[in-house]
């Protein structure tokens, strides 16, 4: 995923499984098995009041952004001439590094010059919990070079004694600046930092400087800097060995980041401040600090006329223990599906006590799918919801725990069937740029109504054709789903001959081919964000395509639209044949027959994006620098081109041939978020765009090469530059790997499923949600007890207890399992914050601001 496109984006279930992050306390054999994994779920909903521009036209082109610190891994459409541009994208990924803030920046888009950035909401990692799973305006802040810092610095302090050729003491403040760690990238590259180191007070500021550091966001600087901090007549070969305790207070140390502009300005990258007194009781001080905003940072500017934005934010950080803890939980979770009845079920009693089902949702599928138990668990969630639908209209149209699973389910395992079915259509559409605007309204000068109609209507029947004849790529697990959903539809509504089709039409077309028509950057359909032409395009594709499924479904003879240009557009369709073939493709996906599923004789389409890569064999006189490339992954090959689309590779590794993957240390070539592919000829170096984007390459590699029978066990984890391995220092280009290569992930290529992960989310849930749970274990007692008629709603009244006994006996083996699960969580809690001293690289300090 580009900074500027999202492939990390969507709430789609395709976020990889995250690398576990460095953690304190590694050397402890029970802390290097437990896996800190960070993830972030949301919605960036719009914003609203933004500053309109001077003159007569005040509207703006408004995109989004998501940034760890000063890193962009996530941006939204662009909105175009609005002050409260309307974005509504939801975005799912896991998080690779620690960071300091999480920010959103609204930009205003500029095709001349730089994007203008308009504010930013920026929250400390701290707080993202204040805030998780509920929608809330935020306030925009301005953005200036002086508060926009990322980074920590290890700093060591001495307290010297010197006496003078006169026989007089006087104090020598050692200043040892070592190191910096994590400073930003400036124009997608590692910057050039030096720092300035000043001592402060009443009276004096005394400054010196460091040596610049060429291309490196972690510089070693290791230089010491002298202060004298006492006049030297002030003190007589008897005085005490101490700074004068006035004097103490009134000094500090400041420094300064920058990065060397040669011949433009320096940018400013933050600063720290300590003050002297921190050596009152010691004779030195060292310790590891995090970066700040300068002095008046961001207080020239108001910050309540800059406008809002509108944000849903669900951030998780999970500890994940080796797999045997959690067996008793996975194995109750499994049991699931055969509970009588089903509400009664440990996974149905989650999505009733979670605050947000969504949360319950994801963890919960993706387990069960991981074990083909999800067919029979979604089957008995939706009969629950059949007995309260009245209407046969309004089947399955809800959000409920059913539709939801089935929702996500989609995601999962139709992603290959989305891929060949739709991605040839919308590549065209895309890159066409046709008309298809049939609003009187919206239509341009020049546009021909009658032209854009038929644009229009080719798109439509090219896409629903090739829709009626996939029904052979449609996922088995999809199948079976359907032909359950049909069953059922049918016992319910037995004298209604449609609903068996528009059970399945309310998931197939409206749930699952109309939303990825219209939103197909976040299924990875589209590398980037359609332009809002394209976008509206597919709008009406979409509407006419879930119309059409409906439609056909339920023999209507009118249509549901509600605007009168669809109408008369969609006479168009309502044909005999239309009708025909969509019941066809609905007998035939609903159907139990076996299916020759093309994903076994064709390659899966698993990844693709534009990254950096390293020429490959140039000689020592030929330049090896970097070039930008197109990368396609499937189930057989890793290819790059010179262009998306590009049918001809520059080059090809068999997947076959993999022998690792892994990450490239940063002083290799002085380039952040970069891995090699090891291979059977000289290894790949590919520097992606984010470390989003790195992960998520690393991971999806890592899976399909898992089970190659020549995989590596050591790696060398730089490269090999100018006769030498800059790692290890071996001569040999063919020298044995210096370092252990990291553990494989799940095999499961197309369903990418970590399920001590998502058993570690579903126990965080339960945890969560511990009250809730709590009540709803009263609510049996109390129902066990009283069988009488309800006079007034009580707590139990809002959750769905068919069975109170059976509910009791499982709501007890939760809370058991539960609280067995709290001891090695607990334990490990307690290692890891004894561990991370605070001052130490883990847990920096926060320095003094203004």
């Amino acid at each position: 995923m580009a900074a500027a496109a999202p492939a990390a984006a969507a709430a789609s279930s395709e976020a990889p499984v995250a690398t576990a992050t460095a953690e304190p306390g590694a050397g402890d054999e029970d802390s290097r098995e437990v896996r800190v994994l960070q993830s972030l779920r949301g919605k960036i909903c719009e914003a609203k009041n933004l500053l309109p521009y001077l003159g007569p036209n005040k509207m703006r082109d408004c995109f989004c952004t998501i940034n760890l610190d000063q890193e962009e891994v996530y941006r939204t459409q662009v909105v175009e001439k609005s002050l409260s541009p309307f974005f509504s994208e939801e975005f799912y990924f896991e998080i690779p590094r620690t960071f300091q803030y999480l920010s959103f920046y609204v930009y205003d888009k500029n095709v001349l010059q730089r994007d203008l950035r308009i504010g930013k909401v920026a929250i400390k990692k701290e707080d993202l919990c204040n805030h998780s799973g509920k929608e809330t305006w935020f306030s925009l802040q301005p953005v200036d070079s002086n508060s926009e810092v990322q980074g920590k610095v290890h700093l060591e302090l001495k307290l010297n004694e010197l006496i003078t050729e006169n026989g007089t003491v006087c104090q020598q403040l050692v200043v040892h600046i070592m190191a910096c760690h994590g400073l930003p990238l400036i124009n997608g590259q590692s910057c050039d930092p030096y720092a300035t180191v000043s001592l402060v007070g009443p009276s004096r500021n005394d400054q010196k400087k460091t040596k610049v550091k060429k291309k490196t966001s972690n510089p070693q600087f290791n230089e010491i800097f002298y202060f004298e901090v006492t006049r030297s007549s002030s003190y007589t070969r008897k005085s005490q060995f101490q700074v004068e305790e006035e004097d103490i207070e009134k000094l500090e140390i400041r420094i300064d980041l920058w990065n060397n502009g040669n011949l433009v300005q320096d940018i400013f990258l933050g600063e720290i401040k300590v003050p002297v007194n921190v050596l009152r009781n010691d004779s030195s001080h060292q310790a590891w600090y995090l970066l700040q905003p300068r002095d008046n940072g961001n207080k020239s500017s108001k910050t309540d006329d800059l406008g809002s934005l509108r944000l849903n934010i669900c951030y998780t950080e999970d500890y994940v223990l080796p797999s045997e803890y959690y067996g008793p939980l996975k194995t109750l979770l499994l049991k699931s599906p055969d509970v009588q009845p089903i509400s009664a079920s440990a996974a149905y009693i989650l999505g009733e006590i979670c605050r947000d089902k969504n949360d319950a949702v994801l963890p919960l599928v993706r387990l069960l799918l991981h074990h083909d138990k999800l067919v029979p668990f979604a089957t008995a969630v939706a009969e629950l919801d059949l007995k309260d639908t009245q209407d046969a209209n309004t089947i399955f149209r809800g959000n409920s725990l059913a539709t939801r699973c089935l929702d996500e389910m989609m995601k999962i395992v139709g992603r290959h069937y989305l891929k060949v079915t739709l991605k040839p259509i919308l590549d065209e559409i895309c890159e066409s740029s046709k008309s298809c605007e049939i609003d009187p309204i919206r239509l341009k000068e020049g546009d021909n109504v009658e032209n854009n109609k038929e644009n229009l209507r080719y798109y439509v029947d090219k896409l629903f054709s090739t829709i009626v004849k996939s029904s052979m790529s449609c996922p088995t697990v999809m199948c079976d789903t359907f032909y359950s959903l049909r069953q059922m539809a049918t016992q319910r509504f037995p004298n209604d001959p449609h609903v068996q089709y528009s059970a399945v039409s309310s998931f197939v077309f409206l749930r699952f081919f109309a939303v990825a028509v219209v939103s197909p950057h976040t299924f990875h359909l589209r590398p980037h964000h359609p332009d809002p032409q394209t976008i509206r395009t597919l709008t009406l594709i979409s509407k006419t395509i879930q119309t059409l499924g409906s439609w056909g479904s339920l023999s209507k003879s009118k249509s549901s639209f509600k605007e009168t240009f669809m109408c008369e557009f969609f006479k168009m369709f309502q044909e005999e044949g239309y009708i025909i073939a969509v019941k066809k493709f609905l007998d035939e996906i609903s159907s139990t027959e076996t299916k020759e599923s093309s994903g076994t004789s064709e390659p899966v389409h698993l990844k693709e994006g534009e990254m950096y890569k390293r020429a490959q064999g140039r000689t020592r006189i030929g330049k090896k620098n970097f070039k930008k490339r197109w990368f396609c992954l499937t189930s057989r090959e890793l290819t790059y081109h010179k262009q998306p689309g590009s049918k001809d590779a520059i080059y090809t590794i068999p997947v076959k041939n993999i022998l690792a993957v892994e990450k490239l240390e940063e002083s290799s070539f002085n380039k952040k978020n970069m891995f090699q592919v090891i291979h059977m000829e000289k290894p790949l170096y590919v520097q992606a765009n984010n470390c989003v984007e790195a992960n998520e390459w690393i991971d999806v590699l890592c899976r399909v090469s898992r089970c190659n029978q020549n995989r590596l066990s050591f790696y060398h984890p730089s490269a090999y530059l100018n006769g030498n391995w800059l790692c290890c220092l071996e001569t040999s280009e063919n020298a044995l790997g210096c370092k252990p290569c990291t553990a494989g992930v799940p095999a499961d290529i197309q369903i990418d499923i970590d399920e001590d992960r998502e058993t570690e989310r579903i126990y965080s849930l339960f945890t969560l949600s511990l009250l809730k749970l709590q009540k709803m274990e009263e609510a049996c007692g109390t129902i066990a007890v009283y069988q009488g008629p309800q006079k007034e709603p009580d707590d139990y009244s809002n959750f769905v207890i068919e069975d109170s006994v059976t509910t009791f006996k499982t709501i007890q083996q939760i809370k058991s399992i539960i609280e067995k699960l709290d001891e090695p969580h607990e334990q490990y809690r307690k290692k890891r914050s004894s561990s991370a001293k605070y001052g130490s690289k883990e847990n920096p300090i926060v320095g003094k601001t203004s």
